[in-house]
């Protein structure tokens, strides 16, 4: 039964003080523990604060910014986009929905494109596909998904279960069944998990959150082929992993497989909120009128940022340039590697989803890039993930590993 309330007192402004300067305001729950700095304006791969610093941004929003900030092409698609209409619902139709799938149709292996609003949303509707195409095609009993540890799927009840993360599973209990997590790379265990109620098989092709790890190309051959041995389903979430972000429009073209679903988001609308469901015609039969839906997903604004973000990506020679970039990177963090041995254990990755794996916390290594200005973002197995925006420029590479050098110089003086 809730408690009467005591009467609150009116919360008046510090004199002089803007809003961001009298620090975080307890009216936000205190969900993320929030980097005390408020950005209010970006310029490519720069981001500047409320007091002028200029940070290199080296995490995008996690893999969202992939053109990086206020790119002028975005802003135009936006704003006329904007003067028309911004919603108008999905009870009707929607002529940059309509675009966006076509594109992304001809782009990739699927035939059917749904729109929703996130990653966490993606991947819930995947899994959705994935069970109505095994109840339509008559194995109703086929409701559970093979996932893998040290994945991460999104913070709703199922992507949660999904995941098996018990550190985000605490207090959200009872786990949501259909979900059964095994150790990344055993395939033996995968084989021994399948069974008459197995329904598809769902996997990062880089595990971002859990340390950007890569699955190797052999073990995602080798998932798609017992899918098809068993009449599964291969789902990919590629919500951090695709849109160019590996150097291909999806990471699991470098394997040379197809998935029959995959989630998409983050990069997908540049900065705008957006996810989407690409399945094949066949993994998609089940999902007729009436079976999902989103209030938001594929509204006009989305669709104007997201066509506008696809001109760019799918542009000639643009994805050869983002390989180059991250071959650069490789090279400047070896580099880095060689002159801190103590604290670099490992560089891994693909493309600009670059892990460095590290011996000090990654917490502490986080901290002094900030005092350097240079934005990271941690991940699983203390590993500091480095996510520039695709269109980042040689200098701005150099600068940001240079900037790292002089954090990683630091951690160890402090640590002396």
């Amino acid at each position: 039964m809730a408690e009467s309330k005591p009467a609150k007192t009116p919360q008046v402004a510090s004199a002089g003080k803007t809003r961001a300067e009298q620090g975080p305001s307890p009216a936000v729950m205190p969900n993320y523990a929030r980097q005390d700095i408020v950005f209010e304006r970006g310029e490519g791969s720069w981001l500047i604060a409320t007091d002028g610093g200029r940070y290199l941004d080296f995490g995008s929003g996690v893999a969202v910014n992939a053109l990086g900030h206020a790119h002028p092409a975005l802003i135009a698609a936006l704003t006329e986009q904007a003067h028309k209409v911004w919603h108008t619902s999905n009870l009707y139709r929607v002529g940059g929905q309509e675009r966006l799938a076509e594109r992304l149709v001809e782009a990739t292996f699927a035939d059917r494109v749904f729109f929703c609003n996130s990653g966490a949303e993606a991947c819930e509707g995947a899994i959705k596909t994935a069970r109505r195409y095994q109840f339509v095609s008559g194995h109703p009993e086929r409701t559970e998904i093979i996932t893998f540890q040290g994945s991460f799927h999104g913070r709703t009840l199922a992507t949660l279960a999904a995941a098996g993360n018990t550190k985000y599973l605490e207090g959200f209990a009872p786990d949501m069944p259909g979900f059964v997590n095994l150790p990344t790379g055993d395939r033996a265990a995968v084989e021994a998990a399948i069974g008459p109620n197995t329904a598809a098989i769902m996997i990062e092709p880089v595990q971002g959150e859990g340390g950007v790890r890569s699955i190797p190309a052999e073990d995602l051959r080798w998932l798609r082929e017992i899918c098809d041995q068993h009449g599964l389903l291969l789902v990919l979430d590629e919500v951090q992993t695709g849109m160019g972000r590996t150097g291909k429009l999806f990471a699991h073209e470098w394997a040379g497989i197809t998935p029959d679903v995959m989630a998409v988001a983050k990069g997908i609308g540049g900065g705008f909120p957006l996810g989407a469901v690409l399945a094949t015609e066949a993994a998609a039969k089940g999902m007729t009128a009436g079976t999902h839906g989103s209030t938001f997903g594929g509204n006009p604004l989305a669709m104007a940022v997201a066509n506008a973000v696809l001109d760019i990506m799918l542009a000639p020679g643009f994805m050869e340039d983002v390989q180059a970039k991250a071959s650069r990177l490789r090279q400047e963090l070896a580099r880095v590697k060689d002159e801190f041995p103590d604290l670099v254990l490992d560089i891994r990755g693909m493309g600009l989803l670059t892990g460095v794996r590290l011996k000090p916390p990654v917490g502490d290594v986080g901290k002094a890039c900030m005092a350097e200005k240079l934005l990271t973002v941690g991940a699983g197995e203390n590993v500091l993930r480095l996510l520039p925006p695709l269109n980042v420029t040689d200098a701005e590479l150099s600068e940001a590993t240079a900037r790292l050098s002089k954090a990683l110089r630091n951690v160890a003086k402090a640590s002396a």
